[in-house]
């Protein structure tokens, strides 16, 4: 079988190379030629497919920035980022561009399947007219399809072959050639019946996730005021073997779907006449963080007489998550923002994050990075962090994540 996946990027890459390694051959589409040619030599970008897996699949992956390429492919998978616009609405400019580029191109019998996170509908109402712009019919001519990504960038216990694949089609007839497609590398496909429920499975996975976080933040923040550790509460909670599921407290959500799936939701609720204010106030809850942070930090440097203005902060990890180097809505940047804003002068650590134009700041080594401090801030604590010698060196430390549990020190403050 010969599979086209357009954009090349978290969702795509991964998606391709286990595509390839299924033994299809594989055409991948981005319109980055950068991208394109660090491909193209063997050169991975993403931390889920290390160099040498995706040098292994040579043979069977071909890159490249024209669409006229995916003209002979019996599937074609769509894997483009759906951001928020300023105004925290869908932005479909991307979906938008890669559809009407495929129907330049598009033929008789193939298979196009949707798989970027978007709000219900997006499939059968943008998708399919835009698709249909090349003279051919979607459900009969070209058989169309959403199946959700399930990515969780540096995670390896749980990879797109053993996390099930949740699949809904145009037609039924449609569903169940994605279903075939996806058996071929996917250990379990959860059909559906519709291209809605799909849709809307994919927003309340992550909805789920960000009301839990959204409540735990907001007792972590009522924990601050009243004087208890939220890490030891949460420990304890996490003791009942039924009825709970942990979730921890933090500087916020990051990544390219928790901060977006709410709004997402939000913003087609409202077309149906519907406020989801619980939806919506766990996405506010979590955006909130960051400041919350910030006068956490500005009263932990009150404590030792020292004003914000002019203090040098060090913020030890800036990506959104630990492992990872992905800086997609990390709340760091935020946090940092805000900081600078109010005349902190600011340093950062972070192996994985070489650099932040931005800020015009590069990642010091960790020694260094410490030497005349006023404050650490503990954002993103990534695997092999020197804790011990944070604390031994920083004349302060405000520890967002948690990572200094159990630990009692004079220089030390938790969220």
């Amino acid at each position: 079988m010969s599979v086209g996946i357009v954009g090349l990027g978290y969702v795509g890459l991964p998606l391709a190379v286990a595509v390839a390694e299924a033994g299809h051959d594989v055409v991948g589409v981005d319109i980055d030629q950068r991208v394109v040619e660090r491909l193209a030599r063997g050169e991975s970008h993403v931390v889920d497919v290390p160099s040498e897996r995706l040098h292994a699949c040579r043979d069977r992956l071909r890159v490249t920035t024209r669409y006229d390429a995916l003209a002979g492919c019996d599937t074609v998978a769509i894997a483009v980022p759906t951001p928020l616009t300023r105004n925290r609405e869908p932005d479909l400019g991307h979906l938008t561009a890669a559809a009407r580029s495929l129907a330049g191109v598009l033929r008789q019998g193939q298979l196009v399947v949707l798989e970027s996170t978007t709000y219900p509908g997006t499939t059968r109402e943008w998708l399919v007219p835009l698709l249909e712009e090349s003279g051919l019919a979607c459900g009969s001519d070209v058989s169309v399809a959403y199946s959700p990504e399930r990515v969780d960038p540096g995670r390896s216990d749980y990879t797109i072959r053993n996390t099930p694949k949740v699949v809904g089609g145009l037609t039924e007839a449609c569903r169940d050639r994605a279903v075939a497609f996806y058996s071929t590398f996917c250990e379990r496909v959860v059909p559906v019946s519709s291209l809605e429920v799909a849709e809307l499975t994919k927003l309340l996975e992550n909805i789920f996730r960000s009301v839990n976080i959204a409540l735990v933040n907001e007792l972590a923040i009522l924990c601050d005021r009243m004087g208890i550790d939220i890490w030891e509460v949460v420990d304890a909670a996490s003791t009942k073997p039924y009825g709970f599921m942990r979730f921890e407290p933090g500087p916020g959500m990051g990544g390219h779907c928790l901060p977006v799936d709410p709004f997402y939701l939000a913003w087609r609720a409202r077309e149906f006449d519907l406020q989801t204010e619980f939806v919506e106030l766990a996405g506010e809850v979590n955006q909130r963080m960051p400041y919350f942070c910030v006068e956490r930090i500005a009263r932990a440097l009150n404590d030792h007489g020292k004003p914000i203005r002019g203090s040098r902060i060090l913020i030890i990890g800036v990506s959104y998550k630990a492992g990872v180097g992905d800086l997609r809505e990390s709340p760091a940047l935020k946090i940092m923002r805000i900081l600078r804003d109010r005349g902190a002068e600011l340093a950062y650590h972070d192996d994985l994050v070489p650099e932040l134009p931005e800020f015009e700041l590069w990642s010091q080594p960790l020694e260094q990075g410490l030497a005349g401090i006023d404050a650490a801030a503990i954002v993103t604590a990534h695997p092999g962090l020197d804790v011990e010698r944070v604390l031994r060196e920083a004349p302060l430390v405000v520890d967002f994540r948690g990572v200094t549990r159990g630990v009692k020190a004079a220089n030390l403050v938790r969220l």
